[in-house]
């Protein structure tokens, strides 16, 4: 085995497209996979940090898979930093993202949070859109 595939993960359609492409990216690559969820402020009441069932579900799904894993659920920092962190630390050779389907003007900016992570991490980044919203 070698290499690390990094994955942000939130508990909504595109923290799961990113998840399911990272898994993928590691079983191919023999790499093992660092998933990060992270709470910028106060983790009791942030809905995007896994807690309770919800991370139960996240840590039995990655064991099914065979890929050899490490679950981060820093908190305090915000999601790009905590991302670019993972990165420096485990040498990543992916790091594997969700992005937000946005609207023909929204398209013309990306979201602050991507854009960072985009510019500051030194390994390639691989974006995932979610599904489409209510079909469209």
């Amino acid at each position: 085995m070698s290499g690390v595939v990094v994955v942000g993960v939130v508990p909504n359609p595109r923290g799961q497209a990113a998840l399911e492409h990272a898994v993928a990216e590691a079983q191919r690559r023999g790499a093992r996979l660092v998933v990060v969820n992270s709470s910028r402020g106060d983790a009791l009441v942030d809905e995007e940090y896994l807690q309770g069932p919800p991370l139960r579900q996240l840590e039995a799904d990655l064991t099914v898979s065979g890929v050899p894993f490490e679950l981060r659920q820093p908190v305090g920092r915000d999601v790009a930093e905590e991302l670019a962190a993972a990165v420096a630390e485990t040498d990543a050779d992916l790091l594997v993202i969700g992005l937000r389907r946005r609207s023909a003007v929204g398209k013309l900016l990306m979201g602050s949070a991507a854009q960072r992570i985009l510019l500051d991490v030194d390994c390639p980044v691989l974006a995932v859109k979610g599904p489409p919203r209510n079909g469209g």
